[in-house]
């Protein structure tokens, strides 16, 4: 096998295998200088290179030329020189062709190990490189086995693994099943790559899209964000390059076929497609839908709104466990206080009522710092001298002193600015 009908062993296997016919070259040359050396010993001057119109890999042996010989493994008489070159002279170095079959049976086998072990590398490599740009992408494959929970997937020339944590919690899969997952890692360890698949990752649902969406994958349409809770409810937010084109129904498709397509292969997960705003108010409100949104107070600083909602609507917006709010939250990037209106405006009676009883603030100064946004004292312990000048007949001297005025009153009852907004926001939220 070692030396003849290589050129048809090494295109059928670079074939099957997808590896590059060099690659094998170099495997099969190293291998047969292995076997060599193992024959002749490691003194012996050997040079092995795969002749591609022959079709086999040849070894030659180098002597150096000299008048008396002390090794005969790696040196040859100057008439020995002659009889192979005719104008050679004492110190040239001169090679034979050498009769593989002489290497012996030890040899050829340990040449056999060494050309299997690279065509295994060669093919671990090969497979590593074919996955390694394909992160992010969806991938089909068959169940192979279980084990302890974690799915052993074939995708053909590979093994990969789904892990029992990026499976969709509820559902099963038996042996031989098709199985669709999005590729999150390729890893290249000892034992070869190894190829990390998600159905839970926020790709998925994404790739998902694109797959079943021919305005996204054209660039048409654009995701915006996406968010999910696996197997229960995602929100993902688009927007439209074009005004003729609307974004949400080119995601639902006709009579909602493109995104059941996606929510079978979720196993039913319920899927919130929303316009993307840059208006980061309006965004919030329709992520948060289907709940109706009376007012939107936005907090820059903070990067956190107050969203108030009708009193029959808060549920909706909260969601079952926080849910609804939870993942408009994240996929918004703000921080979200949800409150019914009945609640909102008794804090703001009672906010209200607190900036009448301070000293030195009346029912028609109260009714301004209202008018400015000022709340409640709170707002008023953390005011600006210069906002506060907005208010008709307002000094700089006033203004301090309403500020310390206010912040006397949140020391005298025990609450702290800091507590003060974490308790509000608590009480917004429960």
């Amino acid at each position: 096998m070692l030396i003849s009908d290589m050129k048809r062993v090494i295109d059928q296997v670079s074939r099957e295998k997808g590896i590059e016919r060099i690659t094998l070259i170099r495997a099969l040359e190293d291998a047969l200088k292995s076997a060599a050396k193992k024959k002749f010993g490691d003194n012996v001057d050997i040079e092995v290179q795969y002749n591609e119109e022959a079709g086999e890999i040849e070894v030659f042996q180098f002597k150096e030329v000299v008048e008396e010989i002390t090794d005969p493994g790696t040196q040859l008489t100057y008439e020995e020189g002659q009889e192979l070159d005719p104008e050679c002279e004492i110190g040239d170095s001169l090679g034979s062709k050498m009769d593989t079959t002489t290497f012996g049976r030890i040899a050829a086998q340990s040449a056999k190990q060494v050309i299997i072990q690279k065509m295994k590398d060669a093919e671990k490599d090969a497979v590593y490189a074919s996955f390694i740009g394909r992160k992010g992408e969806i991938t089909n494959g068959i169940v192979q086995r279980f084990e302890r929970g974690n799915i052993i997937v074939n995708l053909g020339n590979a093994e990969s693994l789904l892990s029992n944590r990026e499976q969709i919690p509820g559902e099963t899969y038996k042996r031989g099943d098709r199985i669709r997952a999005c590729i999150i890692d390729v890893l290249h360890n000892t034992r070869g790559p190894q190829i990390i698949l998600s159905r839970t990752n926020t790709n998925f649902l994404v790739n998902l899209f694109k797959t079943e969406v021919p305005e996204i994958s054209e660039g048409i349409v654009d995701i915006m964000g996406a968010v999910r809770e696996p197997g229960v409810r995602a929100k993902i937010a688009v927007s439209s390059n074009d005004s003729d084109i609307d974004p949400i129904g080119a995601c639902v498709g006709m009579r909602g076929s493109r995104v059941q397509n996606v929510v079978q292969e979720l196993k039913g997960e319920k899927i919130d497609i929303i316009n993307w705003y840059a208006d980061p108010a309006k965004f919030v409100c329709n992520a948060l839908a289907p709940a109706e949104i009376i007012r939107v107070i936005i907090d820059e600083e903070s990067r956190s709104m107050e969203v108030i909602v009708p009193d029959e609507s808060l549920s909706l917006a909260i969601g079952r466990g926080g849910q609804n709010v939870r993942l408009a939250s994240k996929l918004t990037g703000w921080r979200l206080d949800v409150q019914n209106d009945t609640k909102y405006s008794k804090t703001l009676k009672d906010g209200y009522e607190s900036l009448v009883k301070l000293p030195e603030i009346g029912i028609s100064l109260a009714d301004a710092l209202y008018e400015k946004g000022f709340f409640s004292p709170l707002e008023l312990s953390t005011a600006l001298v210069q906002e506060l000048l907005q208010i008709r007949e307002m000094t700089e001297e006033k203004a301090a002193r309403l500020i310390e005025i206010a912040k006397k009153f949140l020391e005298d009852s025990g609450i702290d600015d800091e507590n003060a907004e974490n308790n509000a926001f608590k009480e917004g939220t429960e």
